[in-house]
């Protein structure tokens, strides 16, 4: 009997842990479902636009090299650089195979916001669903969905000639799917700020520093740590965009300057108008890399464009004669040019940037001296904004640069490590003299006028002016008679305003002062006496 009842307790519980299985599984089906099927729509999407184009440039071109099975390995491959897997050319003259490994990031918007917005809907379809694992499923849905997909183009695309690496699909695949979806849920919960998990927070205390310990409470961040941080990374993301705009701009003055050799690069290219028009397309695609190489030559390092050779506004070393003809690189100016001055202005002008964000919160404007940060304080945000700005612009640099091929091919662009730490540097040492420099003109004390009416008072000339009566302000009766505003003596005067600023250290009382009174008790009087205004009401 007790084993029967043993096994019927042991039955109810299975199903009792069943049936809460399948209860959980119902509730977050559907919006991992949905993440799912949005994500394979999303890695879809991306896959066929860039066959589409492929395909166009193949039904273009006189001489195809293979038939469309071959054009569409190569969109496959493409849709994998985008991601920013290194590729290897199988089939090269010299029988070695070549890695290409530039992220075209212009390619790279179109998967980051195919996935956002794929996240972001089926989060936003998911919103009324009251489970808390919501968002979490939804976000697992979306990857594995477009993981699935991706991982069956870089089988299909290992068949062609650009194959993918195994190792940089296997860790940039899933790093721009997760980051990029998780971007999408984010948005689509309201971007909420909520404290730290327990588990978490105790790691993170344990982990920091003692004096850094004061601005994590239990519920996170505190407030004055919350606006600090919010601050640095406004001013981070404003300086990375000085100085990847400085750097177009750079792009584009020595595209300028050095038309003539771009042109002719361009002509020796192809002769055929379906090719110029590929070249054209692969030239707009680099152009945020380009933006990056110009950030990065004038931060200093330069940029690599071969084995030995760099080129930047201190170096000494010009472009190799290996280099193959191509619009942006024949745009790179030589050693010793004007433009290593002029490039200058692209890091002092993100230190500026930096400091002017972090000033609006250190010292807001209209008065509010007393909301001023400390000089320390507005430092140290400066600091971790520069040390945004350089993460960023290592990061940026890593995508932007890559090999080409081996020998002197093996690497074009800048060096992410160089990079990073002259652009934090450049915006550290420019933005903190800045931010100090305006926060102490914010927050000097003005000499007012008050001050300064004190001082002007104490003089007794001016005391016995604006003790007369013509000194008082004046007001028009009804029948435009002038008489003095000045009220009987019980009531003090409040349009009186020069009384007001009479020094309170001063002689209470003077002869001027009583004779003061006694005509402002006598126009009273006056006033009072006269006959009503028979134009005036009762």
């Amino acid at each position: 009997m007790a084993d029967v009842t043993h096994l019927t307790d042991r039955g109810t519980s299975r199903g009792t842990s069943l049936s809460s299985l399948l209860t959980r599984m119902r509730d977050r089906s559907p919006g991992l479902a949905a993440g799912v099927l949005g994500g394979a729509l999303a890695a879809g999407l991306g896959l066929g636009s860039f066959a589409v184009l492929v395909m166009v440039l193949w039904i273009s071109s006189p001489y195809p090299d293979s038939g469309p099975g071959g054009a569409l390995h190569v969109a496959a491959a493409l849709w994998l650089l985008a991601h920013g897997a290194e590729l290897v050319r199988t089939e090269t003259l010299s029988g070695v195979p070549a890695p290409v490994g530039i992220t075209p990031l212009l390619l790279l918007v179109l998967p980051a916001w195919l996935l956002h917005r794929a996240a972001r809907d089926a989060a936003n379809d998911d919103a009324d669903h009251e489970s808390e694992a919501a968002p979490r499923a939804v976000w697992a849905g979306v990857v594995a969905g477009y993981l699935s997909v991706g991982g069956a183009a870089a089988l299909y695309a290992s068949g062609g000639e650009l194959r993918p690496s195994w190792v940089w699909t296997a860790v940039c695949l899933p790093v721009v799917a997760a980051t990029a979806a998780g971007a999408g849920v984010w948005t689509a919960c309201g971007r909420p700020h909520e404290p730290l998990p327990p588990r978490w927070r105790r790691r993170l205390m344990a982990a920091l520093p003692q004096a850094l310990r004061r601005f994590v409470t239990d519920e996170g961040l505190t407030p004055d740590a919350r606006r600090a941080l919010a601050t640095a990374m406004r001013a981070s993301g404003a300086g990375v965009a000085a100085l990847v705009g400085g750097g177009a701009l750079l792009v584009a003055a020595s595209s300028v300057w050095h038309g003539g050799l771009a042109r002719d690069s361009f002509l020796q290219l192809t002769e055929v108008w379906s090719g110029r028009f590929a070249v054209l397309l692969l030239c707009l695609a680099l152009v945020p890399n380009a933006a990056v190489w110009g950030a990065a030559y004038g931060l200093g390092p330069g940029v690599v464009l071969g084995a030995g050779h760099v080129a930047g506004p201190l170096s000494s070393a010009g472009a190799g004669s290996l280099l193959p003809p191509f619009p942006l690189l024949a745009a790179v100016p030589g050693a010793a040019t004007p433009w290593g001055w002029g490039a200058a202005a692209v890091p002092v002008a993100a230190g500026v940037t930096v400091a002017w964000f972090v000033v609006a919160s250190a010292a807001p404007g209209g008065g509010a001296r007393d909301e001023a940060w400390s000089r320390g304080r507005t430092v140290a945000v400066v600091g971790v904004a520069a040390g945004l700005c350089g993460v960023a612009l290592a990061v940026l640099a890593g995508l932007a640069g890559g090999p080409l091929g081996v020998a002197a091919l093996a690497h074009l662009g800048p060096v992410w490590w160089q990079v990073g730490p002259a652009a934090g540097g450049w915006v550290g040492a420019v933005g903190v003299p800045v931010a100090l420099g305006v926060r102490g003109w914010r927050v000097r004390e003005p000499r007012g006028r008050r001050d300064s009416g004190r001082r002007l008072l104490r003089l007794p000339s001016v005391r016995r002016w604006f003790s007369l009566p013509w000194a008082r302000p004046k007001s028009s009766r009804g029948d435009g008679t002038a008489v003095s505003a000045t009220p009987a003596p019980e009531a003090p005067d409040p349009t009186f305003e020069p009384y007001d600023f009479l020094p309170a250290d001063g002689p209470a009382a003077s002869p001027w002062h009583e004779e003061a009174s006694r005509e402002s008790r006598w126009a009273a009087l006056k006033e009072a006496s006269a006959p009503a205004d028979p134009g005036e009401p009762g």
